[in-house]
Formats: C-alpha cells, structure tokens, sequence
C-alpha cells in the first residue's frame, strides 16, 4: 500500500504534544528533497533548519542515531561530514523510510533533546509499520 507524508504526522504529532515538546518534523524524498515540514508552534525557530537529519537517513540509509559511534576519531566514518556537499546530522532524530523493504524517504524530527527526538520518531515509526508495513 502507499502512503503519503501527512500519515507520518498522525504518528508523531500526538506524542509530541502529549509530552509538550515542539518538533519539526520533516520528510524528505528518496533523493533528499524536502517534501513535507511541519514546526508545531513554540518549537525553537532554528530548529526548522535542521532538515538535515531526514536527508543524513536517507543518504546513508540509517538512523543517524547509529552514526554517532562510528563518526568519532579513530572510527570507520570520521570526518564524513567534511567529505560531502550537503550537512549530515551524526545525532539521532533521522530515520530511513521503507516501503516493502525499498528506500522511499527519510524522516526528521528535531526540536527536543536527542533522547525525545529519537522516542519521537521511534513511536511514528512504530505506528507506521503496524498500520503499513516495512
């Protein structure tokens, strides 16, 4: 089945708000274009800009969460982000969106501390797999 963007808020948007923490969410294609931003209000205004964490999942098809070991000194991926064009986010809040298994898009969510950021997006993913699959 397909689904649309908008389904992605319906899985995050009420966790958010249920914790009284503001996000941006935002949703990026399977090439890295914006394709849906929602800021909730009272969210810090910088953090719209950090549509960076939907494009690092899709780019490195991976949670950016995972990236944070691997990008210390002395580990595999070190000084990744000086060898690309495009910023990645090596913190947790992006994550790769899957549709029967295929890349499709990635997911942001930003506006918390890490911790929230990632719980946040853990429960839409959640609530996107059980209603549609991987």
């Amino acid at each position: 089945a397909s689904y649309g963007p908008c389904a992605y808020l319906k899985g995050q948007q009420p966790k958010a708000k249920l914790w009284g923490v503001p996000v941006v969410i935002t949703v990026v294609d399977v090439h890295g274009n914006p394709v849906l931003a929602y800021r909730m209000a009272d969210v810090f205004a910088r953090k719209y800009e950090i549509a960076g964490k939907a494009y690092t999942a899709v780019a490195l098809k991976c949670k950016t969460q995972a990236l944070k070991e691997i990008t210390q000194p002395g580990a595999d991926l070190y000084q990744i982000e000086s060898m690309v064009s495009r910023p990645l986010v090596t913190f947790g809040g992006g994550f790769p969106l899957t549709q029967n298994g295929k890349l499709i898009g990635g997911l942001g969510i930003s506006g918390g501390t890490v911790a929230e950021d990632v719980t946040i997006g853990e429960y839409a993913m959640d609530y996107m797999e059980a209603k549609y699959g991987k």
